[in-house]
């Protein structure tokens, strides 16, 4: 089964036939909220709000291994996550969506492993390409599917927020490598690989990241709404083309 983990701007899946709500019990405490299972473009689907349906989560608190935990406990397999980002490269620019294919963790103290304290073995995973291929095929697919232009291939530079990034906070993650900036790429993306889930993001991209473009001066966090409003409406109908293709 496929799971569609939504980010700020998709806490309701829209056309989703909702078929049960599972609240599921974890042995790393609660995750963000129940997991809605239902039915997408004629497939079955669970869906997870990372910040909780009412958007009450910030970045840093997630519980990202009780989310992940329990996506699997319900039956899931594969995750496309839905991620809202700054962009830094100029080609990524508001409104665009983008799949990437690499990361770069900023993040600190966060609940990074499953495999910790004195009972648990010391586990290494390979995390050289850490988005699963396949998915990130079945997102390209999708988006051709219904004529959605997608930019592929970004290095995803996950920050800790909840504030956003200063001017030279972008320019070093430029100089990095990153291409997009959010803060809740990591460890959302280890966790999945952790258990053996597939996993991909599919970038939307609200603003020009600190210092650059229209963010010059500053981001415009109340001019936001729009664009994020018009690419939810794309990414739902890539989502539905995702699900039709499990």
């Amino acid at each position: 089964m496929l799971a569609l983990i939504g980010g700020t701007g998709l806490s309701r899946l829209a056309g989703l036939e909702v078929t049960a709500r599972r609240a599921v019990r974890t042995p790393f405490g609660e995750p963000s909220c129940p997991v809605t299972l239902g039915d997408l473009g004629g497939a079955p689907v669970a869906f997870m709000a990372r910040h909780g349906y009412g958007h009450t989560i910030a970045p840093h608190e997630v519980n990202y291994r009780a989310n992940i935990w329990a996506l699997r406990e319900v039956g899931v397999r594969q995750i496309i996550a839905i991620a809202s980002v700054g962009g830094i490269r100029v080609d990524c620019a508001p409104g665009a969506l983008v799949l990437p294919d690499q990361i770069i963790d900023y993040t600190w103290g966060r609940e990074a492993t499953f495999f910790e304290g004195p009972d648990q073995p010391v586990r290494h995973i390979d995390f050289t390409h850490p988005y699963s291929q396949s998915v990130r095929q079945r997102i390209s697919q999708a988006a051709r599917d219904c004529a959605e232009p997608l930019i592929e291939g970004a290095t995803y530079g996950a920050t800790q927020g909840p504030r956003l990034e200063t001017a030279a906070e972008i320019t070093r993650m430029e100089r990095d490598g990153c291409d997009l900036v959010g803060m809740t790429g990591m460890p959302e993306a280890s966790l999945a690989r952790e258990i053996e889930l597939e996993y991909a993001a599919l970038a939307v991209v609200v603003n020009h990241a600190a210092g650059r473009a229209s963010s010059v001066n500053g981001v415009h966090l109340d001019s936001l709404a729009g664009t994020l409003e018009a690419a939810m409406a794309r990414v739902h109908r890539v989502l539905a083309a995702a699900a039709r293709r499990g």
